[in-house]
């Protein structure tokens, strides 16, 4: 059948406009002509003419038409404006014809820009034209909008726009049920670069300060301890024991051993003498260390209190930072639960494994991850490591999908924190096994 007149129908943020479109007989074919329409107001309001406005009402009815529009429905608020607004001859038949299922013989329909919008009303029983003449008009539409439909007056269109986007987007925003383990794993690695940071820094402060005083270094092993000893003895020809005893007794943990051999080393030291200057600079060097250490401590903290949350019972098995490269090595908690304890066992040697099943007499590792654990080290013969790693494995997966998949109704502390009452057993048993 052939259109000779159609009716636009196009949805904004402010409300639904329809509008007439005049000679489309005469347009229908001429794309240039429509889009040379569109440019000029004084052209486009001759070939478009505003037929009804219907503002919505609040920003709730904005968004449910605008999600209906996007999932290419119609809803109510929408089919209600077009059988209130369109001539008779283009609504669905009723009575008998409706009955019979036939549509309304008419030589007008409505434009739409979405088939799928075109295709839930034409079900609806509204003839439809979708082309892209039919889209050129659209565009004009939303460039002349305030013009085209007077009702709006002077309404800010810009923040109809702003507030309905910003709606749209929380609707079709989804909670991801794993983001509570993406900060663990982003803990876990910035632990592992403080680690390495504060390693290699403590190494470059020893060897420069070991020009001075070599043999601090075979006392104080722990980097953190080596530099608040380095920062009370400084230049170890002026340290005096009597009135710095008990700064360097705190800087050495309470330790009254490695006091009194850091105060024997001073006296005895065959390291050279530096300069003021460099001992600024590694005085400045030092506190750097320091801090890193501190940030460390405070991270492994923050770990510990998070695990407590999304992993109680696989921190208890494992303790947080073990629990920690378990998950980040899986990418989920959810992920790590669904794992057999076979693959928890290897979870971290997978080139081992592979390389392994590459050669016909390879052997297959034991553990992966694991091995860090201090289950794993306490076994005295090493025969029976992989059989303790495979009854580690068989916990850790019990405790991560005890976690991971547990009811609401797990009992809580008052603290809100979850228990780890099964972690706690299943840690136990490991105890027995050992």
């Amino acid at each position: 059948m052939a259109v000779n007149e159609i009716f636009l129908l196009f949805e904004s943020a402010p409300g639904l406009l329809l509008a007439r479109v005049k000679g489309w007989d005469q347009i229908a074919q001429d794309t240039d002509a429509v889009q040379e329409a569109c440019l000029d107001f004084a052209r486009f309001k001759q070939v478009v003419e505003a037929v009804a406005f219907h503002p919505f009402s609040d920003a709730e009815e904005a968004m449910e038409v605008q999600l209906a529009i996007t999932n290419g429905t119609s809803c109510p608020a929408l089919l209600n404006f077009l059988n209130f607004n369109l001539p008779s001859s283009l609504k669905k038949k009723k009575g008998a014809d409706a009955e019979a299922g036939g549509r309304a013989k008419s030589q007008a329909a409505v434009g739409v820009c979405d088939p799928a919008l075109g295709k839930s009303l034409a079900d609806a029983g509204f003839q439809i034209v979708f082309n892209s003449n039919v889209q050129e008009l659209h565009r004009g539409c939303r460039q002349h909008m305030k013009k085209l439909a007077k009702q709006l007056g002077e309404l800010p269109i810009e923040k109809f726009q702003v507030g309905l986007g910003h709606s749209y987007s929380r609707s079709k925003m989804q909670e991801d049920p794993r983001k509570q383990d993406k900060p663990i794993m982003q803990s876990i690695a910035l632990l592992d670069s403080l680690d390495k940071n504060i390693n290699a820094f403590a190494m470059k402060l020893k060897e420069w300060y070991g020009w001075h005083f070599p043999e601090l270094v075979k006392i104080c092993g722990d980097a953190e301890v080596y530099c608040k000893v380095l920062k009370v003895v400084q230049m170890k020809e002026q340290f005096d024991e009597h009135t710095q005893g008990e700064e360097l007794l705190e800087a050495c943990g309470g330790s009254e051993e490695i006091r009194d051999e850091v105060v024997a080393a001073t006296k005895h030291s065959m390291g050279q003498e530096i300069g003021e200057a460099d001992f600024v600079n590694i005085i400045r060097f030092a506190d750097q260390v320091l801090r890193l250490c501190e940030q460390r401590r405070t991270l492994q903290e923050y770990l510990s209190t998070k695990m407590d949350f999304v992993s109680p019972n696989l921190k208890a098995v494992v303790g947080e930072v073990l629990a920690a490269r378990l998950i980040s090595h899986a990418g989920a908690l959810v992920n790590l639960a669904k794992y057999p304890a076979s693959t928890i066992q290897i979870l971290g040697a997978e080139k081992a494994l592979f390389r392994a099943l590459k050669s016909k007499n390879g052997r297959t590792p034991k553990y992966g991850l694991l091995f860090h654990s201090s289950f794993i080290g306490r076994v005295q013969k090493q025969q029976h490591r992989g059989r303790m790693s495979r009854y580690l494995a068989s916990k850790c997966a019990l405790a991560a999908r005890i976690d991971a998949f547990a009811d609401e109704e797990t009992p809580e502390s008052a603290d809100g924190i979850r228990s780890n009452v099964y972690g706690v057993k299943l840690r136990e048993q490991l105890e027995e096994r050992l």
